[in-house]
């Protein structure tokens, strides 16, 4: 069975609580409501679930993801318009048509037997059943009033006394049979109690009331909201809670820390990593949510307090709630009924009065009594990761400000004492914000280690071998000197996944920070041996030749910090090396494609002067890598990538090649035909690096000189990539120029068409419509259709309002063709949607 569960509500009679974050968010004893439903639903054998979403959805579908970290599937219907309760669910039909499903609103909390519930539809043979529950005053619910057998016979919408025929109100809660839906037309707004139960009455049709014995409330205010928890804490709603018991009726979440001398009056529930100091009292009933620090002397009963808050000393909280991140300074005193918002400041020795409401973000100053409701604020949103992590406009959209919020949120992410290595270009902006990022993982209790300036291929390859919990450089933007960029990696050194970069964006914007006790800070350390550890690897995982002509090869290191330890590298492989660009100075690489032709020139005329073996260019901080060989003839691009693969596939039999949907099929026929097995990935290099760490994959690459030995790190490689093909030219006696002349001509063509975000998709389904007679069509990334030996691949961009359109064939010309054909056709189709 299936489940709907009603996210869309605004929840506006709990504000300021609703003010940043929607109703099913709202944590009852530190448990968002949605999630208390979710683990009913799961309690009863319900794990599809379908939630329907209209306020702050993102926020929703952020925080539950696909649902497999609670052990569900969900799937979203977003309303861009309301719909009404009944009309929302019919925009979800597509997952509902296959059999009976359950309606519950996720922004009440109900301990209900639903499987008792739908045994009772199931024995009616009901159309629809409405779960029923008695009130003492249902004047703001609707009344429904039912039959000896169940059989409901008059609805009442929030009746007045006189119209009080009964006490049983509709809950929310329906059984419904997938026929429902022929009784509504798609994109048109119905309700349930207004439209379709009373048309079902009225047609006769099969419609029950099941009364529930169990709880249900809907929190339709500040004061349900705080009873809620008092009934949860004192078990009448039988629903679990997170945290153990340490003592009866209390319960504590990981690393709480509880001062011997505090006094803990249950029933109390506290989260995860707080810390409640000496002479505090806390209880009865009161919930202290995650990361919440209460100082020496505090009073706290009866009250709810989210998370990350801090409570200063001899601070009294009555009856109050207090919202996530609040700072309520010492002497200061809540009283009954008050709402302090996110964010909040409140001073020292400040009073607020009882039913007074503080919007987010409000300040009161020091000895102040605030009599009256302060009226909320606004807060920045936005999208923080773009391809390859957070890039914005350095010193101007990033700063050491921005830095501070954003390091304290990718360190929020990890447990305690978790090491996250740090590492920047040379750039002074670079160190700036890499400073400002290092304060922020140390005010969240990470720990650092800081490789200062260092190659980002060393640095990728210290995560891995250090087991640090992850890692953050700095440095500008490939192909941008204005942009800086920073970047987020995993402990394999793999750019972190999506599901934790959701994560670091939902704490940025909520500034969801841990507090640590100053007791517990993070510490920094200097590593000094990083290089020493990457070169060890190095040369313990090239191949091992006992013969081979000594190669000569002329360096251009690019300004980068590759320049202070590869020359010695290379030494000791028996190359003889002239280097070029060999100092660090991140301001002077070539980052646009005019400055990368200038070196590139360069390098060609200095090789074919000097007649060496070849030349190499190392670009993007030694990530990527351009040849030039003994002619000055330059090998990039697809030709560089065959060549590389060519050696793998002869000196590593049975090989596995990763190789992004974008490169011609005329390279993978060639590393085929030299024996290698080919893995297609999607095109963005995030993508290629989680390739890499499959099974049996020993070279990944694309055709802008970015090559991974996953046995190195899972990420690009300029040093590493020309240690190999040094060893494995030797150990295969080939020539680089002879090489790359023997690969094939690679016939593709590129074009990039501007389109709207707005009617991107409206695009790919009419160009997904267009193709469906056609024999091949794949959808790994974008839609590629094959007709004989000729392919074309339309990719809308993740970021930018543009399609790339690429193309291949046995003859250049055809391939332009391809291209413009298609590039026109996407054209065509934006003019009349747009």
């Amino acid at each position: 069975m299936k489940a709907v569960v009603m996210a869309g509500g605004e929840g506006s009679r709990l504000r300021p609580l609703t003010a940043n974050r929607p109703k099913p968010l709202v944590p009852v004893c530190n448990r968002p409501i949605m999630e208390h439903i979710i683990e009913l639903l799961k309690e009863h054998g319900i794990r599809d679930v379908v939630a329907t979403l209209y306020y702050l959805s993102d926020e929703i579908q952020s925080y539950f993801g696909d649902g497999s970290d609670f052990g569900v599937d969900i799937k979203y219907s977003v309303e861009t318009v309301p719909l009404g309760t009944a009309g929302s669910v019919k925009k979800a039909e597509e997952h509902l048509r296959d059999g009976t499903f359950i309606i519950v609103s996720g922004d009440a909390l109900t301990d209900c037997d639903l499987s008792k519930a739908v045994e009772f539809h199931k024995q009616k043979g009901s159309l629809a059943t409405l779960v029923l529950y008695r009130v003492p005053a249902p004047l703001e619910f609707g009344v429904v009033i039912t039959d000896e057998d169940g059989r409901v016979t008059r609805f009442l919408e929030k009746p007045s006394w006189s119209e009080v025929f009964s006490d049983t109100v509709n809950t929310g809660i329906y059984i419904l049979e997938p026929e429902i839906f022929d009784m509504m037309a798609a994109g048109k707004p119905y309700d349930w109690s207004g439209d379709i139960f009373p048309k079902l009455l009225e047609d006769g049709k099969p419609l029950f009331g099941y009364v529930m014995g169990e709880y249900w409330s809907d929190i339709g205010s500040l004061q349900q909201y705080r009873e809620a928890q008092e009934h949860l804490l004192s078990g009448r709603l039988r629903l679990a809670l997170p945290g153990q018991p340490i003592a009866s009726g209390v319960l504590a979440g990981p690393n709480a820390q509880i001062d011997e001398s505090a006094t803990i009056v249950p029933p109390v529930a506290i989260g995860r990593n707080c810390k409640i100091k000496k002479g505090s009292r806390i209880g009865p009933y009161t919930v202290i949510g995650d990361n919440v620090f209460i100082e020496e002397d505090a009073n706290v009963d009866r009250s709810v307090i989210w998370d990350s808050t801090y409570i200063g000393p001899s601070v009294g909280i009555h009856s109050a709630i207090v919202c996530s991140r609040a700072t309520i300074k010492r002497h200061s005193i809540v009283r009954e009924d008050a709402v302090i918002g996110d964010r909040c400041l409140i001073d020292v020795g400040c009073t607020i009065r009882p039913r007074v409401k503080l919007w987010p973000d409000k300040i009161v100053e020091r000895g102040s009594t605030v009599t009256m409701s302060l009226v909320w604020g606004n807060k920045w949103r936005g999208n923080l990761f773009r391809e390859l992590g957070v890039a914005g406009l350095s010193n101007i959209e990033i700063t050491p400000d921005f830095a501070c919020r954003l390091g304290s949120a990718f360190g929020s992410c990890f447990d305690p004492k978790s090491k996250i290595v740090t590492s920047r270009d040379s750039t002074r902006s670079s160190r700036m914000i890499k400073r400002a990022l290092m304060a922020a993982l140390l005010s969240v209790g990470c720990d650092v280690l800081d490789l200062r300036s260092a190659p980002l291929p060393v640095a990728r390859h210290f995560i891995k071998a250090s087991g640090a919990a992850g890692g953050v450089s700095v440095r500008k933007l490939p192909g941008n000197s204005r942009v800086t960029l920073i970047e987020m990696m995993d402990s394999s050194g793999e750019y972190i996944g999506r599901s934790l970069e959701r994560k670091v964006e939902s704490a940025f914007f909520r500034e969801d920070f841990k507090r640590t006790d100053p007791d517990d800070l993070g510490i920094i350390e200097f590593v000094s041996r990083a290089v020493e550890e990457y070169q060890h690897d190095y040369f313990r995982l090239l191949p091992q030749t006992s013969s081979g002509k000594r190669l000569r090869i002329v360096c251009d290191y690019g300004y980068s910090a590759i320049a202070t330890m590869m020359p010695a590298m290379l030494g000791r492989l028996g190359v003889e090396t002239i280097s070029l660009n060999a100092f660090n100075d991140a301001k002077q690489a070539p980052r646009n494609r005019q400055e990368v032709e200038r070196h590139i020139q360069n390098l060609a005329q200095i090789v074919g002067t000097l007649g060496y073996d070849f030349g190499a260019l190392f670009t993007e901080e030694g990530e990527r890598l351009t040849l030039v060989d003994h002619r000055g003839e330059v090998i990039q691009g697809n030709t560089l990538l065959a060549v590389l693969g060519t050696l793998v596939a002869e000196t590593h039999p049975h090989s596995k090649i990763a190789l992004s949907v974008t490169v011609p099929t005329l390279l993978e026929d060639t590393l085929r035909q030299g024996g290698a097995e080919i893995l297609r990935t999607k095109s963005d290099v995030r993508s290629l690096m989680t390739s890499s760490l499959l099974e049996g994959v020993s070279f990944a690459g694309d055709e802008r000189g970015g090559f991974i030995f996953p046995q190195m790190h899972p990420g690009f490689d300029a040093p590493f990539s020309l240690g190999m093909l040094v060893a494995m030219l030797q150990s295969t006696g080939r020539n680089l120029t002879e090489l790359a002349d023997a690969m094939p001509q690679f016939k593709l063509a590129y074009e990039q068409v501007r389109v709207p975000f707005e009617v991107k998709g409206s695009v790919m389904r009419r160009i997904s419509e267009a193709t469906q007679g056609h024999t091949q069509v794949e959808m790994l990334d974008g839609i590629k259709i094959h007709d004989n030996d000729s392919w074309v691949l339309v990719l809308p961009d993740a970021l930018e309002p543009v399609f790339h359109v690429y193309a291949e064939s046995s003859e250049e010309r055809q391939s332009r063709q391809l291209v413009g054909s298609y590039s026109k056709k996407i054209s065509e189709l934006v003019g009349p949607i747009a």
